[in-house]
């Protein structure tokens, strides 16, 4: 798949995020490379490739790490996973229907969020997104908010998908706050979806639907 390049900039509201490009119409299909400038603080964002297994790979296991509560896999299981399946996942078993959206600044993957799509015949209308991670030296500054954007944005334009679900432990306030100012709305909760030690998390079941 080709990459294009749109350059993003803030508006008087540093978390409202205006597409300058949007009348380039691209394709929905390619990778696209956005960058993105916060007064000065220049991110990109596009599609993670092979290449940046090992970053990932990092990032990741921060994630599983610090916020254990907020993801279905833990670090042993993170851990046991060879470079070589993260690398093979992130490039020739990627596609328009299963791919990690990362974020960067300088060069350094600092954001992720992840998307697949349910293949069965009758569940195909369906999609998930998931392993959303902004590092914490790098929040407060609208990049989940840009990440989420743009994958939606792309998500919109992916032919017969009509909603993307999600799912956020019921103690993490400000990204369910996040999913629902993109227009997510909570269809279930999920008591004890995850046991951490002797300790259970519940979670919060979020759908956003397309309209078509």
């Amino acid at each position: 798949m080709q990459s294009s390049a749109i350059r993003f900039s803030c508006t008087t509201n540093p978390r409202s995020i205006v597409a300058t490009a949007e009348s380039h119409n691209l394709p929905s299909n390619l990778l696209r490379n956005l960058t993105l400038d916060f007064n000065e603080l220049i991110m990109d964002i596009r599609c993670l490739t092979e290449r940046d297994a090992a970053t990932f790979r990092q990032l990741r296991f921060e994630a599983l790490q610090l916020e254990p509560w907020a993801f279905t896999e833990s670090t042993v299981e993170h851990q046991a996973m060879t470079l070589e399946t993260i690398q093979h996942r992130l490039g020739s078993g990627a596609g328009d229907d299963n791919f990690v959206l990362g974020a960067f600044d300088a060069g350094q993957l600092v954001g992720m969020a992840g998307f697949y799509r349910r293949q069965g015949e009758k569940i195909r209308h369906r999609g998930e997104i998931w392993g959303v991670y902004v590092a914490r030296q790098h929040r407060g500054k609208g990049l989940g908010r840009a990440l989420l954007e743009e994958l939606i944005r792309q998500l919109r334009s992916s032919p017969g998908l009509e909603q993307v679900a999600l799912g956020v432990s019921t103690g993490n306030v400000s990204a369910k706050r996040l999913y629902e100012s993109l227009g997510f709305e909570t269809y279930g909760r999920e008591p004890h979806a995850l046991k951490i030690g002797d300790t259970y998390v519940d979670e919060e079941l979020m759908v956003l639907h397309f309209a078509r």
